[in-house]
């Protein structure tokens, strides 16, 4: 049997498999997936399709690569597989028993197809079942991004090479070390043939050798200056990928997808062979072929030419990078014309609704403050994020860009679809709040720390490290908490949504606005629960029930009291128990949080926000 392995990848599975160097579960044994420059069909042609249409997603981000997704295929009753797929390699190669502790290499070599490797211990004392044997939970990281597996006879013998005694040599064809848990964390590794003993534990630095770059590539490293580590196989610091997200906006958003236009301008050799024609009768029969290949006529492929020439699909517009964010806000928070529900961005604009609830409420309650605190209020019932894998890391070291030597022209990227909630606030309100000298005072001793530690929230900058000032740590806090609402109320599970905050001021565009969204690599995307609690009845009761979670938490009055905790101690008054995400859900590290700008602090004289915005409310009346 060969140790390469294709991944028949599913689309639920999209997101773990395009994740180039991560060590993902196969249908039988855990498997390493190849770079791209693997991800070819059998004439050696690249196998991913490319995605179109996201010409302001590539400009914004910065990237000048061609996106592509990667293949799928699917495995068929008889267990062939349909399609083009991921390639991986078997990895670990190591695998031992789960009774005795015997290791074996590539003990599945010799075996029929169906045939699982069984422990190969002769006696019955032992090991008297055979058990089916397991990979070794254990490899050998470096932080320049290599990966390999842990060189197992040297462990052993470690001890017996620092005291100059003779060890024997190596010998993969016979499984002769065996390895066994102490009562402490340290393993214990013993060598069959010589009696020699060691034991490690994850904090084992180990020299890295000569090893193989990947456990895909022959390539082997030069000299490296630091050691290895031993790491846990599910350890996130042997697999971090770094991938940065954009949404598709109008106007690509907008593109009518099998359209003439659409079709010409997605088949580049179509133009080719109109461009190649050099006689008046030439290109007329190239037009006639063309509109019979794409069942229409001459006079569609004309206008779609035309259209393409005036800069279809973008005409002109352009999203630079450092203005993605911006670009986002003015979307959400414009009425499209004419939309259809089969276009990429669809919001539904309940603003007027929202607003005019406001007459069936007492002037004097909570829900009035927050009607005057929300500005805009919209369901998002369609959107499409672009996300796209740029390098991953281990040990948080070195990026390894996804081909491995960063010579490639194109970058695996996903489509993913679903629906969200966006709503902002009032400017006038908010600029006013985050005036209060307490509340600007609170905000600059959050400052100072998050310059001190020097955090990046991303080698990529999708989103860009953030202003911190009140309006940012408001709308992050209630960000958080309405996510832990969604949760309990609605019946998603925090780690399937995503935020994304919009905050500025002075300069340039102002933003104060919070998407909560949820997106999926399906075309059907989700299935509308979340776009609906947009509905102003149901979202009031919704971002009704967080400003009033914000106002306790079950460590009370430890947690309100906090003068730091966290990472850096970056959060003030915001822990596990009230504001804390699951890492999928933020950006932003789980950090910047604090619940008194949401409920204030009357021991520090620090007005709440509602409070403060329904007094400015009742002032202009």
């Amino acid at each position: 049997m060969s140790g390469k392995e294709y991944l028949p990848v599913r689309l639920s599975h999209l997101l773990r498999h395009c994740s180039v160097g991560a060590v993902v579960r196969g249908p039988e044994y855990l498997l390493s997936v190849m770079d791209i420059t693997h991800w070819t069909d059998r004439s050696g042609h690249v196998a991913a399709e490319e995605i179109t249409y996201v010409e302001q997603v590539k400009s914004a981000l910065g990237i000048t690569q061609v996106l592509r997704k990667p293949p799928v295929a699917q495995e068929r009753d008889n267990g062939e597989i349909d399609g083009v797929c991921v390639p991986a390699v078997r990895f670990p190669l190591w695998m031992s028993c789960p009774r005795c502790g015997l290791l074996h290499y590539k003990p599945w070599h010799g075996l029929a197809k169906d045939e699982a490797p069984r422990c190969l211990e002769t006696d019955t004392k032992k090991c008297p079942t055979r058990p089916l044997l397991e990979q070794v939970p254990w490899v050998l990281v470096h932080e320049e991004g290599h990966l390999t597996d842990i060189p197992w006879h040297f462990l052993a013998h470690r001890e017996s090479v620092k005291a100059n005694q003779k060890q024997c040599g190596a010998d993969w064809a016979q499984a002769y070390l065996r390895l066994s848990n102490n009562k402490s964390k340290k393993r214990k590794l013993r060598c069959e043939h010589c009696g020699a003993t060691s034991v490690f534990n994850d904090r084992l630095p180990v020299s890295y050798g000569n090893n193989w770059q990947q456990p895909w590539l022959s390539l082997t490293v030069g000299e490296l200056d630091q050691p290895a580590s031993i790491i846990e196989i599910n350890d996130a610091r042997v697999h971090s990928p770094v991938t940065c997200n954009a949404l598709v906006i109008p106007p690509e958003s907008r593109i009518r997808k099998g359209s003439v236009v659409d079709r010409v301008y997605s088949t580049s050799q179509l133009r080719r062979r109109i461009d190649q024609a050099r006689t008046p009768l030439a290109k007329k029969s190239i037009f006639q072929t063309i509109a019979k290949e794409l069942r229409c006529n001459v006079d569609e492929i004309k206008d779609a030419l035309i259209e393409i020439d005036r800069g279809y699909p973008l005409y002109g517009a352009e999203t630079t990078p450092g203005l993605l964010l911006e670009s986002e806000y003015q979307a959400l928070m414009c009425e499209l014309p004419d939309l259809s529900e089969d276009e990429d961005f669809v919001p539904e604009h309940y603003t007027d609704e929202w607003k005019f609830l406001i007459n069936t409420i007492d002037n004097k309650s909570k829900p009035f403050s927050i009607i005057q605190s929300i500005d805009q209020l919209v369901a998002v019932n369609r959107l499409k994020e672009i996300m796209v894998m740029t390098a991953f890391q281990r040990m948080n070291g070195k990026m390894v860009p996804p081909d491995i030597l960063g010579n490639s022209d194109w970058l695996p990227a996903l489509e993913l679809y679903g629906e969200g909630i966006f709503f902002s606030f009032s400017e006038d309100a908010l600029t006013e709040w985050e005036m209060n000298p307490v509340i600007v005072k609170r905000a600059k001793k959050v400052r100072r720390r998050f310059v001190k530690a020097n955090i990046n929230f991303g080698q990529c900058k999708s989103i860009p490290d953030p202003k911190i000032d009140p309006r940012f740590i408001l709308l992050h806090t209630l960000s958080h908490l309405l996510i832990r609402q969604l949760e309990s109320q609605a019946g998603y599970p925090a780690s399937s949504l995503k935020e994304r905050i919009y905050s500025a001021k002075g300069t340039g565009v102002s933003m104060a606005g919070i998407l909560i969204y949820v997106a999926v690599p399906d075309v059907v995307g989700s299935l509308g629960g979340l776009a609906e609690l947009a509905e102003p009845q149901r979202f009031l009761r919704l971002i009704s029930s967080v400003f009033d979670h914000a106002e306790w938490c079950s460590i009370d009055p430890v947690c309100a009291e906090h003068e730091g905790q966290g990472p850096n101690l970056l959060n003030r008054s915001a822990c596990h128990a009230c504001s804390l995400v699951p890492e999928p859900s933020c950006v932003y590290g789980n950090v910047l949080l604090d619940r008194a700008f949401i409920k204030g602090d009357a021991a520090k004289d620090m007005p709440s926000f509602l409070s403060f915005s329904s007094e400015l409310s009742h002032g202009q009346t």
